[in-house]
């Protein structure tokens, strides 16, 4: 593996929190460095926090400048690693490993995420309660959920049984089509208290579940269960590990879709951008149909304009 690039060895590090990230592209380099710029400016308590970006093949030279209390990890990565979203499940699981005891809460951002208000939910002792094991926010659509009142089907079925788990505890209801689901969280931005050990046991069922042949060949088969296999490994490991009340449920203020922002009923629709606290853009970058104000409109504007003259240079 090759060396780990720490930018300043004087990086805060310990506390209660940990953010961490992966690119595997350019342009996803250049939508990370948005993503820290926005931590340390509107992250309140947790804006110095350590922030760890995973990295598939060469980073660009120095590609977080002056970017303090950033360490850039080359991502080691084994079986399935060519399966839909392997790397993040590695990624995660290394992470993990790193954390140790150091600290209380890992928190995962997907690079198309921005963090606009203080994300004070993502420390899991906040505000001073010991009792969380992860906060997680519900998908977006059910999609290949399962729905609470139906039986398990053979996708879940052997999903359940990969991670010991006979029946869900409870059910969640999706944020965007608002269907009554068995647990199925979304993972652009998660936290979890990485002492458990989720993460890297969600690395050894994913990896056993992608290698499994019969399984790839008949309930995963279809393109659609194979991209989302890794939220419900995920999905089933915490159901199975933690109680309800072990599960901070998120608010829709937190991993807010801003791609799918016309499909939020007009109740569930953010008015602004200021009243979110991490939103999830996919790239689509500005978002045209949603307001903003000042401060964060000039803040906002002054570094697209940035990415986007970088990325016609490309």
């Amino acid at each position: 593996m090759d060396q780990e690039h720490i930018h300043d060895d004087t990086a805060p590090s310990g506390g209660p929190a940990c953010f961490c990230t992966l690119v595997t592209s350019g342009q996803e380099e250049r939508f990370a460095r948005l993503l820290i710029e926005s931590l340390r400016a509107f992250g309140g308590p947790l804006s110095r926090s350590p922030v760890w970006v995973f990295h598939l093949g060469e980073p660009s030279p120095d590609p977080f400048p002056g970017g303090e209390g950033v360490r850039l990890v080359p991502l080691d990565i084994e079986g399935g690693s060519h399966f839909w979203f392997a790397p993040k499940v590695h990624a995660c699981a290394q992470a993990e490993g790193m954390a140790g005891s150091d600290f209380r809460s890992l928190v995962w951002l997907a690079s198309d995420c921005l963090i606009l208000n203080p994300p004070l939910l993502f420390d899991l002792a906040w505000p001073g309660d010991a009792s969380f094991g992860a906060a997680f926010r519900t998908v977006h659509h059910a999609n290949i959920g399962s729905r609470a009142q139906d039986p398990l089907d053979e996708f879940w079925s052997a999903v359940y049984g990969a991670v010991g788990l006979d029946e869900a505890p409870f059910a969640i209801e999706s944020f965007v089509d608002r269907q009554q689901i068995r647990p199925y969280w979304n993972t652009h931005c998660f936290s979890i208290d990485p002492a458990r050990g989720l993460l890297g046991a969600w690395r050894e069922r994913f990896v056993a579940m992608v290698t499994d042949r019969a399984f790839q060949a008949g309930p995963c088969r279809d393109e659609h269960h194979r991209v989302f296999l890794h939220q419900a490994v995920l999905s089933a490991l915490v159901s199975k590990e933690l109680d309800r009340d072990q599960v901070r449920m998120l608010p829709p203020e937190y991993s807010y879709p801003l791609h799918m922002h016309a499909q939020v009923p007009p109740a569930r629709r953010a008015r602004a951008l200021n009243d979110l606290v991490c939103a999830v853009h996919e790239y689509s970058l500005p978002v045209e149909d949603i307001g903003v104000r000042e401060p964060l409109r000039t803040w906002l504007s002054d570094r697209l304009s940035v990415e986007h003259g970088e990325a016609d240079s490309e």
